[in-house]
């Protein structure tokens, strides 16, 4: 059970984990992702959250309400696995409740002189929910982050860093976020061609385009990447 993999996978604390390490649970998530998608496809029967106003000038963007719980914020994350685990354990949520599509997405802040890192922001797929296209797990986590730093960029500053882990590769829309974010790493799980055999369209998205996120400065793992 995809669940119960992921609580074993945040319980390990290797403090150097490599792209072969997280892929550990990167399998359990493809398989879970099927059944998912499936599920999600009930979401269109819901009606539009109240969270979305009316009025032409203005646009709400809204967590559902179990990912409000205070628990994400109070573990201590000391490894990729434990910030990857976070981020699939909020794709699989979402559409256990019903509330998107079967992507997550967690920010982390690290300290660049202890190295200790403290979840930031997170964010799931909300398009149907919310009734708007470009509400996916990075680009809510991006603007709840920068919300709360209160600026438009999460640029390395005061001695913090921010880093992006995500529960699947970012479509195209989402990697133009993501270079734009001022994120200092990309972490990804499951691939392009994992989202792309069950229905959704990544866009055009290539390996250049993450050579261009290195080119900024963007750190970048995902599977098949070299350390």
């Amino acid at each position: 059970m995809l669940m119960s993999s992921l609580a074993t996978s945040s319980a390990r604390t290797n403090n150097n984990p490599s792209i072969e390490v997280l892929s550990t649970f990167i399998g359990g998530f493809v398989i879970g992702i099927v059944g998912a998608a499936v599920t999600a496809r009930k979401i269109t029967k819901h009606e539009p959250s109240a969270a979305v106003e009316c009025e032409s000038d203005s646009v709400a963007i809204s967590l559902p309400d179990w990912a409000h719980s205070r628990s994400f914020f109070e573990r201590k994350y000391e490894s990729d696995e434990d910030m990857m685990s976070l981020a699939v354990e909020l794709s699989a949520k979402n559409v256990e409740k019903g509330t998107g599509g079967p992507f997550g997405c967690a920010i982390f802040e690290r300290d660049m002189e202890t190295q200790e890192t403290k979840l930031f922001s997170i964010g799931v797929n909300r398009v149907v929910p919310l009734g708007n296209c470009t509400l996916h797990g990075e680009t809510v986590a991006c603007q709840f982050a920068q919300k709360k730093l209160g600026s438009f960029s999460l640029q390395p500053k005061g001695g913090k860093q921010y880093e992006m882990f995500t529960s699947c590769e970012p479509c195209c829309m989402c990697l133009g976020a993501t270079l734009w974010s001022g994120v200092s790493r990309l972490v990804c799980a499951a691939t392009k061609d994992d989202a792309s055999s069950i229905g959704f369209d990544e866009g055009p998205v290539t390996e250049s385009s993450y050579e261009h996120l290195r080119k900024a400065g963007i750190d970048v793992k995902k599977r098949g990447s070299e350390e």
